[in-house]
């Protein structure tokens, strides 16, 4: 995933792209949240890669019998810009999803200089997920 300067401060390796994809798809199968599953107060997963963790959510809503239908995401934030980031991105996650590209959407955008965001203070990333009974 691109890199900035500023860089995000999180006890794994605070993804936000990838943390707001595991909320999706644990929210959309009823199984909590990435908090429930991976607590920040966890040693295990102090400074863990974020790809571990979806990969993690994803056999997770495979034992509930589900399979990922597509994801729909969206990145907040003003620099860096990560549009020329994103075919690469979206190969990375598909494939920790096992899921073709074309499957995984990821917008980026702007907070218009308002907010932490605006002030290079945060990042912050949505995402939906359709998930489908097997």
């Amino acid at each position: 995933m691109p890199s900035s300067p500023h860089g995000a401060v999180g006890h794994s390796d605070a993804d936000v792209l990838i943390h707001a994809i595991c909320d999706a798809l644990l929210g959309a199968a009823a199984l909590g949240d990435i908090g429930v599953h991976f607590p920040n107060t966890s040693a295990e997963f102090k400074n863990i890669d974020s790809k571990i963790l979806l990969d993690k959510v994803v056999q997770l809503i495979k034992e509930k019998g589900y399979t990922i239908g597509n994801i729909d995401s969206t990145v907040v934030l003003e620099l860096p810009k990560i549009v020329p980031h994103i075919p690469a991105m979206k190969s990375a996650l598909s494939k920790v999803m096992d899921i073709t590209e074309d499957r995984v959407s990821i917008k980026a955008t702007t907070n218009e200089k308002m907010g932490y965001v605006g002030r290079h203070e945060g990042v912050s990333a949505h995402a939906v997920a359709l998930i489908e009974r097997k």
